[in-house]
C-alpha cells in the first residue's frame, strides 16, 4: 500500500513538472467524457420528455378507428367509410383486463364568443373518453350522463380555446358559445396538456356531449356511427392482448372473412412509445459513437506523451533498475502516471459534462436529466483508457537493459 502511495505521488510531481503538457495530454479526455456525459443527459432528457408527451394521450390507451373504402379506384384515408359503431366499441369493453371504453367523433367548426371567435376542433364524447384520455378540469364542472342522454347544449373548453375567446380574467364558466349558430352554455374548462409528441396543440378543442353532436351539431348517416373508439387496458403488459381481442371481436361482428382485409385500425399505444423511444435511443447512441471517438484520440494522446517520457527518462530508469528496482517497479511508475492523467482528466471531464447538460437545458431547451450511473461510467471508463493505452510504454520503460539506459544521452 504505501509503494502504490509513493508511486502516486510520483506521478503527480513528475506530471507538475510538465504542466502544460500533461493538461493537452487529457484534453482529449476532458472532451470525451464531457461529451459522453452531456449526450447521455440531452438523451434521457429527451426520452423522458417523449413519454411525459405520450402519457398525456392516456393510460394504457388502445384506439380503434374505422376503415377506408375505394370510390373509382381512389382509396381514402382512415374514416372513409363508416364502419365503426358505439354498439361495437360497447362490446369491446366486455373483454377481458378492459377497464374502459369510450368513443368521439370530430369535426373543425368555427366558435363564437360575443364579438370574437376562432376555428377549433369539436369534438363529441361519452363520459368513458374523457377518463381513458385522462383530461382533467382547470375549472367548472364535466358533462354528465343526464346531459349526454338528454342531448344537452353543453359544452367544455380547452385552454387555447378559453384563451382566444375570452378576455384575460374573464370568467368563461357560465358564458354562452355558439357553434353552427346553436348556443351552447359553457360547464368547464380543462387543465392544459400541451403539444403532443406530433407538434399538435392538445388544449385547441372543445367536448360536448356525443348525442348532442351527432344530432345537433354534425349530423350522422345513422344514429351510433363514431369517428373512434378508446379503450383502456388494465395494465401495459395486457395492451397487446387487449389488441389482438380487439381484431378478432370486431371481425366476427363485421363479419369479414378470412381473406379480407380489416375495415377497422387498431393502434396500440405501446407502438407509439417503442417507436419514439427506439427514435430517441437510435440518436444517443450516435452521438455516444462520436463523443467515444474523442476518448479514443485521448488514449492515443496519453501513449504518444507516455513514450516520449519514456525516451526522456531512460537515463533515470536505468539509474533506479541500477540502485534495485525491479521491472514491476518500472511498470508501476508508468502505469500509474497514465491512469493519473487519463483519471484526472475523466475528473474534469464530468464537471464539464455535467455543466454542459444543465447549459443546454437553460439555454438552448434541451430537456436533460443528469444520471449519477452515466457519471461513474464515464469516469471508469476514462480510467480504463489510461490502463490500456499508457500499458505499452510502460511495458517498454520496464524492459529496457540497465546498462544501456545509464549509457544513454
Amino acid at each position: 500500500m504505501n509503494l502504490l502511495a509513493m508511486t502516486v505521488l510520483v506521478a503527480f510531481r513528475i506530471l507538475s513538472r510538465h504542466r502544460l503538457r500533461s493538461a493537452l495530454t487529457m484534453l482529449g479526455i476532458i472532451i470525451g467524457v464531457g461529451a459522453v456525459i452531456a449526450m447521455v443527459s440531452i438523451g434521457q432528457g429527451a426520452k423522458a420528455a417523449v413519454q411525459a408527451q405520450i402519457a398525456t394521450y392516456g393510460t394504457n390507451v388502445i384506439t380503434v378507428y374505422p376503415g377506408s373504402i375505394n370510390v373509382s379506384g381512389v382509396r381514402t384515408g382512415l374514416g372513409g367509410a363508416v364502419t365503426l359503431t358505439s354498439a361495437d366499441i360497447e362490446e369491446l369493453g366486455k373483454l377481458p383486463h378492459v377497464t374502459d371504453v369510450g368513443w368521439s367523433r370530430r369535426e373543425a367548426v368555427q366558435i363564437v364568443h360575443e364579438n370574437r371567435n376562432w376555428f377549433t376542433s369539436v369534438n363529441g364524447v361519452v363520459l368513458g373518453y374523457l377518463t381513458i384520455r385522462n383530461w382533467s378540469l382547470d375549472a367548472g364542472d364535466l358533462f354528465i350522463q343526464t346531459d349526454i342522454d338528454a342531448a344537452s347544449k353543453v359544452i367544455l373548453l380547452g385552454k387555447t380555446v378559453v384563451d382566444n375567446l375570452f378576455l384575460p380574467g374573464e370568467d368563461a364558466i357560465g358564458a354562452t358559445v355558439r357553434l353552427k349558430n346553436i348556443p351552447f352554455r359553457v360547464v368547464g374548462t380543462l387543465a392544459a396538456k400541451g403539444f403532443d409528441s406530433r407538434g399538435t396543440d392538445q388544449d385547441d378543442v372543445v367536448f360536448i356531449p356525443f348525442s348532442t353532436a351527432e344530432r345537433k351539431v354534425m349530423g350522422t348517416k345513422f344514429i351510433g356511427s363514431i369517428g373512434a373508439g378508446f379503450l383502456s387496458a388494465e395494465a401495459p403488459e395486457y395492451m397487446d392482448q387487449v389488441a389482438a381481442d380487439v381484431k378478432r371481436v370486431l371481425r366476427q361482428r363485421h363479419k369479414i372473412r378470412g381473406d379480407q382485409d380489416d375495415d377497422f385500425t387498431v393502434r396500440n399505444q405501446l407502438d407509439t412509445v417503442k417507436l419514439q423511444e427506439g427514435t430517441s435511443e437510435s440518436m444517443t447512441l450516435m452521438l455516444l459513437a462520436v463523443a467515444s471517438i474523442s476518448l479514443l484520440v485521448g488514449g492515443i494522446g496519453i501513449m504518444n506523451i507516455l513514450l516520449v517520457s519514456v525516451t526522456e527518462r531512460t537515463r533515470e530508469i536505468g539509474i533506479r533498475m541500477a540502485v534495485g528496482a525491479k521491472r514491476r517497479h518500472i511498470l508501476l511508475q508508468f502505469l500509474v502516471e497514465a491512469v493519473v492523467i487519463s483519471a484526472f482528466g475523466g475528473l474534469i471531464g464530468v464537471v464539464i459534462g455535467v455543466a454542459g447538460a444543465k447549459v443546454a437545458s437553460n439555454f438552448a431547451g434541451w430537456p436533460t436529466i443528469i444520471s449519477s450511473h452515466s457519471m461513474f461510467i464515464a469516469f471508469g471508463f476514462s480510467a480504463l483508457v489510461g490502463v490500456f493505452f499508457g500499458l505499452y510504454p510502460a511495458n517498454k520503460a520496464s524492459r529496457l537493459n540497465p546498462i544501456d539506459a545509464l549509457r544513454y544521452e
